[in-house]
């Protein structure tokens, strides 16, 4: 029986190069976003297990031997090296009253907490009476790893609680991580989970939600940067709807029909992310002032290259038109065609100029967040160390 009231958090993420490039093969930079989402836990009611996710408006909780008959009806080979099956989540579906092929965020939510869960607790114990809430500071559908974040949360708790990995925060102690080995499960039940709301994604999100700081991807492999600098940033949301599928369909019908013209700006671009890492890596030796001029300017030649990708849009320009008139570098983070961009923020960055720029950014209709990029990984929290925001959305439930 889980007897203490913890939280875990996790952050979201950002590519900082590489967005469009990846796609065809080139060198991609994502670093953890700190906007963070919260999973609270605590001991539930005898016998039962609630979720509840205020963000998207579900409530719901199922008792313990209803959930274990499930299991049994689908766990002939619950595993963290295995996909869910098509078979597996019909049966939940069916289970959580979520119709066939529904897409809502409410219900993959379900569907994926259902599934962890119930694959969780087949391999390590029994389904585990708690009370779980998650709320989170990133928007959803924004191409900042909500979902990820949402599924490392509730990978790390679910594994904390039925005894796969360690509790590791002492008595008196605000915050604490777990050692590389069981961020390295919590990271491959958190693939799980994506795979449950998104089909078939890369697994960046979920490992930088897990590690934190920096990574590079390439051609499917992930590799974590050593020591990154935190960097601060604006993050703003235009609000502009896209779709990442048109857009990537566009970049390669434009490489198709201009190859000669194309294929130098990938080159490119993956120059930048390739350069853009060997300074991050010197930075925390050497926090020179003299390396933020250098990440400008990559932002500034990509944010060009990126339009003459087509991915641009008028909203992304009037973004970086906005900041540049407070002097300030910006560029798309993501598909593009809208969605977000990143401004960085060098230290002696005047706070004058910052607040004029965030209130410019809503002027124009645009969500702007204060924050920074390179930051910790998933954590475990004593409950009383969480800011008065984050407790009080958690006690929405």
């Amino acid at each position: 029986m889980w007897e203490r009231e913890l939280a875990v958090s996790a952050p979201g993420k950002v590519i900082l190069h590489g967005e469009h490039a990846v796609v065809l093969g080139k060198v991609a930079l994502a670093v953890a976003l700190d906007l963070r989402t919260f999973l609270r836990l605590r001991p539930g009611a005898e016998g039962r297990l609630s979720v509840c996710l205020p963000g998207v408006g579900v409530r719901r909780s199922w008792d313990i031997p209803g959930l274990r008959a499930l299991r049994g009806r689908i766990a002939a080979d619950f595993d963290e090296s295995k996909s869910p099956s098509t078979e597996q989540l019909d049966v939940l579906r069916e289970f959580a009253g979520i119709a066939t092929g529904a897409s809502a965020p409410e219900s993959l939510a379900t569907l994926a907490f259902l599934y962890m869960c119930l694959a969780i607790s087949a391999k390590y114990g029994d389904v585990p009476s708690v009370d779980i809430v998650v709320w989170s500071e990133l928007p959803t559908g924004a191409g900042l790893g909500s979902s990820a974040a949402y599924a490392v949360c509730l990978a790390a708790a679910l594994l904390m609680v039925c005894g796969a990995i360690s509790c590791p925060l002492q008595e008196g102690e605000s915050t604490a991580r777990w050692t590389e080995e069981e961020l390295t499960l919590i990271n491959s039940w958190a693939f799980r989970g994506e795979q449950v709301i998104h089909g078939n994604p890369s697994g960046v999100d979920n490992a930088v939600s897990t590690w934190g700081g920096a990574l590079r991807y390439q051609a499917g492999k992930i590799t974590p940067l050593k020591r990154v600098p935190t960097l601060r940033i604006l993050l703003t949301n235009t609000k502009v709807p896209r779709s990442t599928k048109v857009l990537v369909a566009g970049v390669k019908e434009k490489i198709l029909k201009f190859p000669a013209i194309m294929n130098p700006v990938l080159d490119s671009i993956d120059a930048i992310s390739q350069e853009c890492q060997s300074v991050l890596e010197v930075m925390p030796a050497n926090p020179s002032a003299e390396h933020y001029p250098v990440l400008e300017e990559f932002f500034d030649i990509n944010q060009h290259h990126l339009n003459v990708l087509g991915v641009g849009h008028p909203s992304l320009d009037r973004l970086c038109q906005v900041t540049a008139s407070h002097s300030l570098h910006s560029k798309l983070t993501g598909a593009g065609g809208g969605g977000c961009g990143i401004t960085l923020l060098p230290p002696g960055t005047s706070p004058l100029a910052v607040e004029a720029a965030k209130q410019d950014l809503c002027a124009c209709g645009f969500e702007c967040w204060e924050t920074k990029i390179g930051a910790p990984g998933v954590t475990l929290h004593c409950c009383s160390s969480l800011s008065a925001q984050v407790l009080h959305a958690l006690a929405q439930s």
